[in-house]
């Protein structure tokens, strides 16, 4: 009797160049699994996911920008975690068709920056404010870093680009990429802060893997600091994701 397919996805917008895909390929193959598929759903709005959740023998969904939070709303129950969070990044499908969010991303940022953080790193600079944002926010929580938000609005974060100097820089000795700004093929756009006033007490990290070393972690490089990008936030994360599907 033939196994049946497992079908695995991520959904998203312009993910031609997704990590997950070739990621989760490479696992299959690697792993023997010859029953399993890993497909980018590649969409213009999040209401196309209710056609896409049609598909047969779709076991589990990865979510990426800029969809994180607004496919809540189809889910039927969200973990604990991800409800706090405010993002869901993870959504296990189970036989009966009824949908379970997870966020992994905090779990993936907190094991990767774990190692580079010393005892001066008290607190950390988030630039951007969506979705991802989210989850770096709630990892910093769980180290007992306290975070600011930077924003383009005064809205949306705590304070805005504009108002950064030198005080600010100094007193927040981790700065944290989670907006696309520098994302391939936009690679030599950056986030405008002064990096003239980073040291090498600092730790910049981006959540960007493609380029593998972004124009804003070269800046941030050039002055002293320790650079981190996202690759290894990302290939955790997707382990997380795996277990939660075969859980």
């Amino acid at each position: 009797m033939p196994q049946e397919i497992k079908t695995y996805g991520l959904i998203g917008k312009k993910i031609s160049y997704s990590f997950s895909k070739t990621y989760f390929t490479k696992k299959f193959l690697k792993n023997n699994l010859k029953n399993y598929n890993y497909i980018n759903f590649d969409i213009d709005s999040v209401n196309e996911l209710s056609d896409i959740l049609k598909a047969k023998n779709l076991r589990g969904l990865n979510i990426t920008i800029p969809y994180k939070e607004k496919v809540m709303k189809f889910i039927d129950r969200i973990d604990e975690d991800a409800k706090y969070i405010g993002a869901v990044n993870t959504i296990k499908i189970n036989y009966d068709n009824t949908l379970v969010g997870y966020n992994t991303d905090y779990i993936g940022f907190i094991r990767s920056i774990k190692p580079y953080i010393k005892s001066n790193h008290k607190k950390a600079l988030i630039l951007g404010t969506g979705g991802a944002s989210k989850a770096i926010v709630y990892g910093l929580n769980k180290l007992s870093i306290s975070s600011t938000k930077i924003s383009r609005k005064k809205i949306n974060g705590d304070i805005i680009y504009n108002e950064l100097n030198k005080k600010i820089i100094l007193d927040h000795q981790i700065i944290i990429n989670c907006t696309p700004i520098g994302t391939y093929p936009d690679i030599e756009n950056y986030p405008k802060i002064p990096f003239k006033y980073l040291t090498n007490e600092h730790i910049c990290y981006d959540l960007i893997y493609n380029p593998n070393e972004t124009t804003f972690l070269k800046k941030s490089k050039k002055m002293g600091a320790e650079i981190i990008n996202g690759l290894k936030m990302l290939e955790i994360q997707a382990e997380e994701s795996w277990k939660i599907w075969n859980s």
